[in-house]
């Protein structure tokens, strides 16, 4: 049987308390499972949202959608992780990605290093935060046992086998990064590559994990040519078609964008979607439609 569909929302736009909390109710009405929140300057500091969403939700999941291990010493994290998943009442799940945007680096006056190099530190990361979890003495301690639910987003390699090795949902952005911290999407069978070496990797695991993909556009039209084309620009590998083929971009009527959501979930294993903040009302006709499937 398929793993049962779970949707997210990441919450991009800084506000003032009052419209933060309006829009996480917003988010929870609209059926959303998850309340996420990326790593950005510029955005949301991650775990204050956190619990700020949770004080002003009772249904939604939390998360981090995903912090820039770089940004973070272990030992500190591991306290931010602690608390904030005592304050939600263990509704907390800690996304982790290795950052891609170098200027963010520069500007907070912090190293960027090599591919490698960051790479390591978040498997540095993992494995401490296990570490001070798995000790009774450490404190803070977290609501939920053994560990909070971690997510790692990865696209190479050495980054999907630490996902196989150590995450409880494996993140696909069905992107790849390029010079100068952009990306760039993957095809449909570039995704199907990708997607086989984390399973190569995961198969000695005792349970799946989930799986999830940052969906990057939505749009309820008949006409999904025109919906793409201003998009062309942005993708100018790719033409009209090979847009739409892509697993991030959900276009078209509302019975086949379901058909495609179900296909994506069939093809790949996708259970998991994460939408960001200007398509969170438009995407949640289709949440609706995929309840309870």
């Amino acid at each position: 049987m398929p793993r049962p569909f779970r949707f997210g929302v990441s919450l991009l736009s800084p506000t003032s308390g009052e419209e933060w909390r309006a829009k996480c109710r917003r988010a929870e009405q609209l059926g959303y499972d998850v309340i996420l929140v990326p790593d950005h300057l510029g955005m949301p500091a991650p775990f204050p949202s956190l619990v700020a969403a949770a004080e002003a939700t009772e249904r939604p999941r939390l998360g981090t959608f995903v912090l820039n291990a770089g940004f973070w010493n272990p030992t500190l994290l591991a306290r931010e992780v602690a608390t904030t998943d005592a304050l939600t009442g263990g509704r907390l799940e800690l996304g982790l990605g290795t950052g891609y945007v170098p200027a963010e680096h520069e500007k907070a006056g912090l190293p960027w290093g090599s591919a490698g190099e960051r790479v390591d530190h978040l498997l540095r990361t993992v494995e401490e935060l296990d570490r001070l979890f798995g000790s009774e003495e450490h404190q803070p301690r977290p609501a939920q046992r053994p560990r909070v639910p971690l997510l790692v987003g990865a696209n190479g390699d050495r980054m999907l086998r630490i996902t196989a090795e150590h995450a409880d949902i494996a993140a696909f952005t069905g992107a790849r990064t390029v010079a100068g911290g952009t990306l760039e999407a993957l095809t449909a069978g570039e995704l199907d590559e990708r997607v086989g070496r984390y399973q190569e990797f995961a198969a000695g695991r005792k349970e799946p994990a989930e799986l999830n993909l940052l969906i990057q556009i939505v749009e309820l039209t008949e006409d999904r040519g025109a919906a793409v084309r201003p998009w062309l620009g942005h993708l100018p590998s790719l033409d009209e078609e090979q847009v739409l083929q892509l697993p991030l971009v959900l276009v078209g009527t509302l019975e086949e964008i379901v058909e495609q959501v179900l296909a994506q979930r069939e093809r790949y294993g996708f259970s998991y979607l994460t939408v960001l903040e200007p398509n969170m009302e438009v995407f949640a006709k289709v949440v609706e439609a995929l309840r309870g499937r």
